[in-house]
């Protein structure tokens, strides 16, 4: 096995499949990375939701532990596609969308990106102003603010054009560093702490508790899910012939262990909601300014630190994968050149989410949309995978990146519309069902009383449709590999060879 390369060499390798003498990370390393991404301000953030939307803190902690736990599910099992394949996620998509089917990973792997990249800048910048106030008072004002987004961005960026070492350096760090802040905080407000808060709410069969209660298991869902098109960036470094078993746990333990964050979010909200009760007001809520408020002086250091540690490692996770797809998608692009563009394209939207826009609804909104998006893309990959009992020929799914033509995924012009239909259709229905009072309600978004289906429905219709579409219209059987398909047919269709121009592939009868 070759020497791992230097932390400050610039990465090289793209979406091209990672060589087998090069991939020496380990299913810890996958825990780190994904657990240092979550563990940190922005998903205390996503903790305080509950609170927010008029839940006690017991019924908050319910809807946390739910929609930790479901999400943690959902995710999971894709984090087997990278050391399988030695790509990124949105790459192995190929097999099931099809050679330019998988353009639905990227995008929904940039949407994500700007979403969760954003709010980290913005939780960690408002925080590290907020504390910088508090111990040497620096002014709070736009300019300030602005300063800091910018220079934590820039400090993302920096990491990224590094790579995936670099990455797992700074996560290695912030595991420890901010799980020992977390730790911290809860003494700083141990007194303050009141279990019993009571919320908006008296019991479940109060008028508005149930949309209350699924729209914060989602907020809460949307973290780990969204972590679907990255967990392939950071698992193609481990060997092939890794444990199933092994990487799949450290990806669900990894999100399972933001019970920290989570936790931490959740309780000092409570604790706001009643010591300051208008850094709470739905219409214009400050979680950050809130927690600074009410904190103790000799805890604002550390909640500078854990804004610094936790931007660059939120910030990193978010952004590494896309501008590492996006310069597959676009080959005039470098990996750097791509992530440097996908940067700036995210900053634009933290500043105008932040001084242009209503920031509590700007992040639910885009969690909601990551979780009716992705989950259902989620759902096909996994069924493919299971169908296709986990073989991938990966020099075919290599075709889109190399502006070739033909092989096991070409399907009808590179678009394999049994698994594209899928995601588009349960993705379309999932929206109509989404239900966000004030923001977005869709055509039958109060068909349940105000409860948000959108997940239910994406999850249940992409898991039908799609078997449903490969039983009826069988895919070749090449794509299945020497053991043929589980739970489906196949048909005799002839797949065409890998060129440089569109093939003309025979037609032939189904088995």
């Amino acid at each position: 096995m070759s020497d791992s390369p230097a932390l400050t060499e610039v990465e090289q390798y793209g979406v091209e499949r990672i060589p087998d003498s090069d991939r020496s990370a380990k299913p810890l390393d996958l825990f780190r990375v994904a657990f240092g991404g979550a563990n940190t301000f922005a998903t205390c953030v996503l903790g305080a939701f509950p609170i927010l939307f008029g839940l006690s803190f017991w019924q908050g902690l319910a809807a946390t532990v739910l929609g930790l736990v479901a999400g943690a599910l959902i995710l999971a099992p894709l984090a087997v596609f990278g050391p399988r394949n030695g790509t990124n996620n949105a790459v192995s998509s190929s097999a099931h969308l099809g050679v330019h089917g998988r353009i639905v990973g990227s995008f929904l792997s940039l949407l994500t990106a700007v979403a969760f990249f954003s709010i980290s800048v913005w939780s960690s910048g408002d925080a590290l102003v907020g504390g910088a106030h508090r111990l040497m008072g620096v002014p709070q004002n736009d300019g300030v603010f602005a300063l800091a987004y910018g220079v934590f961005a820039l400090l993302v960026l920096t990491v990224c054009v590094y790579g995936f070492r670099f990455m797992l350096f700074v996560n290695k760090i912030a595991v420890v560093a901010a799980s020992t802040l977390f730790v911290l905080g809860f003494f700083a407000f141990a007194g303050d702490f009141d279990p019993g808060y009571q919320g908006s709410f008296s019991s479940a069969s109060s008028a508005g508790f149930w949309p209350a209660f699924i729209g914060s298991a989602l907020i809460v869902l949307s973290n780990p899910v969204s972590f679907g098109a990255f967990l392939g960036d950071w698992a193609r470094y481990i060997p092939a012939q890794a444990s199933n078993r092994r990487v799949v746990t450290a990806a669900f333990a990894s999100q399972i262990a933001t019970i920290l964050p989570f936790f931490f979010g959740l309780a000092t909200a409570s604790i706001i909601a009643e010591k300051a009760a208008k850094y709470m007001d739905p219409s214009a809520s400050n979680y950050v300014g809130g927690l600074l408020a009410i904190a103790p002086g000799w805890y604002f250091l550390p909640v500078c630190l854990l804004a610094l540690i936790g931007g660059m490692s939120t910030g990193t996770t978010s952004l590494y994968g896309t501008g590492l797809d996006f310069s597959s998608v676009f080959t005039r692009f470098s990996r750097v050149q791509a992530t440097l563009f996908v940067g700036v394209l995210s900053i634009g939207f933290i500043f105008l989410g932040r001084f242009a826009a209503n920031l509590s609804q700007s992040i639910s909104t885009f969690a909601t949309l990551i979780i009716t998006c992705t989950a259902p893309w989620m759902v096909i990959m996994m069924l493919g995978w299971l169908t296709r009992r986990g073989w991938y020929d990966p020099d075919s799914l290599q075709v889109f990146n190399r502006r070739q033509k033909g092989g096991r995924y070409w399907f009808s012009h590179g678009w394999n519309w049994r698994g594209m239909g899928a995601w588009l259709t349960s993705a379309v229905l999932a929206l109509t069902f989404v239900n966000l009072p004030g923001q977005f309600v869709g055509p039958l978004g109060d068909l349940a009383g105000g409860v948000d289906l959108s997940l239910l429905v994406g999850l249940g219709v992409a898991a039908l449709l799609y078997l449903a579409l490969l039983w009826l219209f069988p895919e070749p059987r090449e794509v299945y590999g020497p053991q043929g398909p589980r739970l489906v047919r196949a048909s005799n269709t002839p797949v065409p060879p890998i060129t440089d121009d569109v093939p003309v592939p025979v037609a032939a009868g189904k088995a």
